[in-house]
């Protein structure tokens, strides 16, 4: 294993890569990148389906097959999908077995247009949990307040959950909270808390990009609102999962909801492309990278132990500095929330016009 992605594991960070594609399963790429590069999980969501049917030709033989049984557009974006999502299971399953169900998961979506659908998101998590029929799954739940609901249900009843487009610390609380929740009821249910897992996907880059723009070029702040906003994250969780109510179940065998950063590729050419690596660096966190951000690190991340721990006050006065500029936190999170609905809404679009058009092809 590379010498600076194994430095980054010791640290306590699981590496796990944002993206799948049935190239990337079927040439063993992704065992590839399990066994050299230390990836211990797989994150998807829409856009990253669009590109890989956009682009696959691998997909070709199902997409015939469901076009001969009647398959509509929508069940054959549910069955390609799925079958990717099961298969990068089955790679991580040795990985999931070793690290006692932390790692080696892969992330699944649900469609992006429930996210402001209690019922319809919970009934489709319940769809995807049994479609894929995997331990190692994770089903992803947008964080808007009419998802926050729907993951303490779906919690609730044993299913384990990424809990995804989380930008504000205030929501963030409501997501620990829905999240402990969820595990009371499957306590009062009996069911085994050892078995449910979470993380909470907590994103980074696309902060920077907002406030940097209103900041404008050359701003002595630029590049500070992201690895301060997720630094202050950190603190909220240690806050919540070192309280009483998290300490009773973990006695009975619940697992923390560990941070996830997402959203971890500089899109700045001024940072440094590790930058969301290295600087957020802390005990029992997650990293999902896109493949050109895990290359990076591996050629060049300098890891020097935890970058969280001793930051909070600083992470504070740089959000007050923001605030000083003009710059509101609270409706740059907003913004960032819908925004990402949008983009998450427009890649679930594509994706269906790219089966359908693969459908009308076969």
């Amino acid at each position: 294993m590379n010498d600076r992605l194994k430095a980054l594991a010791d640290a306590g960070v699981s590496i796990w890569l944002d993206d799948l594609s049935r190239e990337r399963i079927e040439s063993g790429n992704l065992a590839e990148l399990v066994a050299d590069k230390g990836v211990v999980g797989v994150t998807t969501n829409p856009s990253i389906f669009a590109s890989a049917l956009s682009k696959g030709e691998k997909y070709e033989p199902q997409v015939k097959e469901l076009k001969t049984s009647g398959a509509d557009v929508d069940t054959t974006v549910f069955e390609l999908t799925t079958t990717d999502v099961q298969n990068g299971c089955d790679i991580l399953l040795p990985v999931f077995e070793k690290s006692g169900g932390a790692d080696g998961r892969v992330s699944i979506e649900v469609d992006p247009g429930k996210a402001r659908d209690t019922e319809g998101t919970i009934e489709l998590a319940h769809r995807l949990w049994e479609r894929v029929s995997r331990p190692n799954l994770l089903i992803k739940i947008p964080a808007t307040l009419e998802g926050l609901p729907a993951i303490t249900a779906v919690i609730a009843e044993g299913i384990s959950v990424n809990v995804t487009l989380i930008f504000s610390l205030e929501r963030y609380r409501g997501v620990m909270d829905a999240y402990i929740e969820g595990l009371e009821q499957a306590d009062a249910a009996g069911r085994d808390l050892s078995e449910i897992h979470s993380v909470a996907s907590f994103f980074v880059s696309r902060v920077d990009t907002e406030v940097d723009k209103r900041l404008g070029e050359g701003h002595a702040l630029r590049g500070t609102a992201a690895l301060a906003n997720a630094r202050l994250a950190y603190e909220a969780y240690e806050d919540v999962f070192g309280s009483d109510r998290f300490t009773a179940l973990e006695a009975k065998g619940a697992n923390a909801q560990r941070p996830l950063w997402a959203s971890t590729g500089v899109k700045d050419p001024n940072l440094p492309d590790t930058l969301y690596v290295t600087e957020l660096v802390a005990p029992n966190t997650v990293n999902t990278m896109p493949e050109k951000t895990l290359e990076a690190v591996a050629d060049h991340g300098e890891i020097l132990g935890d970058r969280v721990h001793g930051t909070y006050e600083e992470s504070r006065d740089a959000i007050a500095a923001l605030e000083r500029e003009g710059i509101s936190y609270d409706e740059v999170v907003k913004q960032l929330e819908d925004e990402g609905l949008e983009k998450f809404d427009a890649s679930w679009s594509e994706l269906l016009e790219t089966v359908s058009a693969e459908l009308d092809k076969a």
